[in-house]
This record gives C-alpha cells, structure tokens and sequence, in this order.
C-alpha cells in the first residue's frame, strides 16, 4: 500500500510538473505600451468561449506599458478608450471606447468608433490584424517579437482624425477637434458601406470612397468588411506589442 501511495504521489508531482512547463512554453506575452500624450484605458474582449484576461479593461499612462499573459488558442480584440472619467467603484464613461460606462468591460466590446486591435493564437500559426471596420479613435500597431514565419508588422500608425471626411467626424463637447472617425457603416447604415443585403459577398461589396480615405492613410488595416485579406498577418509562437498612438 505504501509503494503504491508512494508511485502515485510521483506520479501526480510528475504530472503537475509537466502541465506547468507546458502552460509556461506555450503562454503568449501580449504587452500594450501607451505612447500617447495622455491617458488610455485599454478595452480587451475574448472572443466567444475565451476567458476575460485583465478584467477586460484599466487605465495605462502615458509612456507605461502594461503586460500578460494570454491563454493557449485565446483569440480577442483590444481597444484604446480616451477622455475617461471613473468614480471609485470603476462607474464612468468615455469620450471614445466606452463599454457600458464601466472601467472594467469583462467581456463587453467598445462602443465604435474604435480601432480594433484583433488576435487569434493557434497551435500552428498566430493570426492578427488591426481594423478599422467599426471605424477609428487612436492609432495602433500591433509589433510581434521572437516568433517565427513572415511576422509582419500590422496596424494603422496615421493619425486619421486629422483628416476623416465631415460626416464620420466625432467631435469633442467643446466642439473644437475630432476625437474618432465613424466608419461609413456606422455613420449611414446603408447596405453598401456595411456589406450587408444584396452587397453582402466580396464580390459585390468593393470599396468606397470613404474606405478608400482609410486605406491610403492606413494600407495595413482593415478599411472595410471585405477588404484585402493580405491585410491579416500571421506569425509562429510570436509575442506581440500593441502601441497605443504608434505615429507620436
């Protein structure tokens, strides 16, 4: 009886072992780095059945960066919100980003404009991209690190507020400066822009004039919801960096 209790126990210790190694080798460190001049509070959402990492959202400052581990085959999106104001019990909005008035957004997406930042890890091949489908507010690049295969950079580094058309324009209260560029969805909710109805296939649903704007501007983002699917990156057992303001 003892002998046996004693191979169980090495057994057990054996396997315990072997499970931490393996949840260490394959964890993937996601960094999210603020060089913005002021404040931004970071929004992740897991994809369907993926665990909340990071409470789905805190406050970064700037020139800090903020760093964790993902799950195995986690995939998600992240955003940056800005003009936030939260009371102690993390109750508050933004001016962009918001997700339900709550500094933590477990599991809740960003209300658009926003740029995405979307990932997909897998066994074989990380898949990511940065899209500016549900439309823009701060400048991301998403950098991988330490992997291998083509491992490109993605990401939309140009400061599209400053030159977004007058009707996807978001204004600040004060009137004064654009803060996010609505997408052409989001802002006519017409069946060509949003690639639904009869343009509901790539091969009627082409870009536009204003998709047009957002890939000059940003020729490694997604501009629409069937653009280039060279505009997705893939990278092996890569770590990656999400810059929040990557043109500063």
């Amino acid at each position: 009886m003892e002998a046996m209790l004693r191979s169980l126990f090495i057994f057990v210790s054996v396997s315990l072992f072997v499970t931490h190694i393996s949840v260490e080798v394959s964890a993937t460190t996601i960094t999210l780095y603020n060089k913005c001049t002021h404040p931004v509070w970071p929004g992740i959402q897991p994809g369907a059945g993926q665990p909340i990492v990071a409470r789905g959202g805190f406050k970064l400052l700037p020139s800090k960066s903020y760093s964790l581990k993902l799950p195995a085959d986690w995939s998600g999106r992240i955003w940056g919100r800005h003009g936030c104001s939260f009371d102690a019990s993390g109750r508050g909005r933004c001016a962009t980003g918001d997700c339900g008035g709550s500094l933590f957004c477990n599991g809740l997406g960003g209300a658009p404009p926003a740029t995405l930042a979307e990932i997909t890890l897998g066994h074989e091949q990380d898949f990511y991209d940065v899209s500016l489908v549900d439309g823009y507010n701060l400048a991301i690049a998403i950098t991988p690190f330490k992997g291998s295969g083509k491992c490109s950079p993605a990401g939309c580094v140009s400061d599209l507020n400053m030159m977004c058309p007058v009707g996807l324009q978001v204004r600040s209260h004060d009137k004064r400066r654009v803060v996010a560029c609505k997408s052409a969805c989001f802002a006519f909710n017409s069946p060509r822009y949003c690639c639904t109805g009869r343009f509901g296939s790539p091969q009627s649903c082409k870009p536009t004039a204003y998709s047009r704007i957002f890939k000059a501007a940003c020729p490694r983002a997604y501009s629409y919801a069937y653009d280039d699917p060279t505009s997705i990156a893939t990278c092996t057992g890569g770590n990656y960096l999400v810059t929040f303001c990557a043109h500063h």
